[in-house]
């Protein structure tokens, strides 16, 4: 199968249901298939029970866990190794990006600053660099 047609697969934690909507459908759109998740737990219980994708979309702030400790959760259970992981965020606190910078994202988007569009061509981007 041609790279441009191969489909992807993601995972999308972000307890804002319009923005996840929006975001699947625009993964969608371009042949990505999404997995959303409202919160750390369910999605974390997935990770262990081995779910493989492409890439992780996380956000930071949600309700219980927040993106970081979700972020800290997965690298301390070796879940999702190898798995390019981009926050995407509204929170544009240095120490946050700090923190998820050594935990190893692939990328820092923030929800404001980038339309839809441009972050699915940024999360395709960095799941064709890593193949």
């Amino acid at each position: 199968m041609p790279e441009e047609e191969k489909k992807y697969k993601i995972i999308i934690v972000d307890d804002d249901d319009f923005l996840v909507n929006m975001y699947a459908t625009k993964f969608s759109n371009s042949g990505v298939t999404v997995d959303a998740y409202k919160n750390g737990e369910p999605f974390l219980e997935k990770l262990k029970a081995g779910e493989k994708v492409d890439l992780i979309l996380l956000d930071i702030i949600m309700p219980g866990m927040n993106g970081l400790f979700i972020l800290e959760e997965m690298r301390k259970n070796k879940l999702a190794e190898g798995i390019p992981v981009v926050m995407l965020s509204n929170q544009n606190d240095e120490k946050d990006i700090s923190t998820a910078k050594k935990l190893g994202i692939s990328g820092y988007i923030f929800k404001s600053a980038a339309t839809p569009s441009e972050v699915v061509d940024e999360v395709i981007k960095i799941i064709k660099n890593k193949k």
